[in-house]
């Protein structure tokens, strides 16, 4: 019977261990409650997630609760460890994990979206929700990237227009008819008339 409860504590401490590792490896979490879900529905979920470098997995309650706890995470997300609960664990661009599990939701309905923790600040359905309507990180960079290009465009042709300017203003300055002028400051003068005599 010792051997047992040995082994159960066991079984608890390396599954307590694991949470914790996940946890430690991610930035953010979304909470959601998978009553209801198809083994195949979550595995395309999953793969959903997989491709934004994210994962999604089934936790226990109590584990997850102890693990936020030790972890150094806010109480607000306890309430949230209550029934069937799987964790989406984000290392990056969390919005665009909010955005999926909330249109997997849509059209899912078994899957419901709880909470968030997010830079470690709580976050509650209806901000998770807001939340995944934000742009991502790649397109934000493409809409940052896009605003700096237009005015780069901008100055290359007001620099282009000045130098035509330039280049037309000199050429307005310059004379009409240089041969002309040539010729006419090389001809001899006229001989003043002579007065008559008396």
């Amino acid at each position: 019977m010792a051997m047992r409860a040995t082994k159960i504590q066991t079984v608890k401490a390396e599954g307590l261990a694991d949470l914790k590792n996940k946890i430690g490896d991610s930035n953010d979490f979304i909470f959601t409650e998978y009553r209801g879900l198809t083994v195949e529905q979550i595995s395309a979920l999953r793969k959903q997630l997989r491709a934004k470098n994210a994962e999604f997995h089934v936790v226990k309650n109590n584990f997850a609760r102890i693990a936020f706890e030790q972890l150094g995470f806010t109480k607000e997300v306890v309430p949230m460890l209550a029934g069937p609960t799987a964790i989406a664990f984000a290392k990056s661009d969390p919005n665009e994990i909010a955005k999926i599990l909330v249109d997997f939701a849509k059209e899912t309905p078994a899957l419901k979206v709880k909470a968030g923790l997010v830079d470690k600040g709580f976050m509650t359905e209806a901000e998770v929700n807001a939340f995944s309507k934000l742009p991502g990180r790649n397109q934000l960079i493409a809409m940052f990237m896009a605003g700096l290009k237009s005015p780069v465009q901008k100055l290359v042709y007001t620099l282009v227009a000045l130098q035509e300017k330039k280049a037309g203003e000199g050429a307005a300055a310059a004379p009409a008819d240089p041969q002309g002028s040539a010729t006419a400051e090389a001809a001899p003068a006229a001989p003043a008339a002579e007065a008559p005599s008396a």
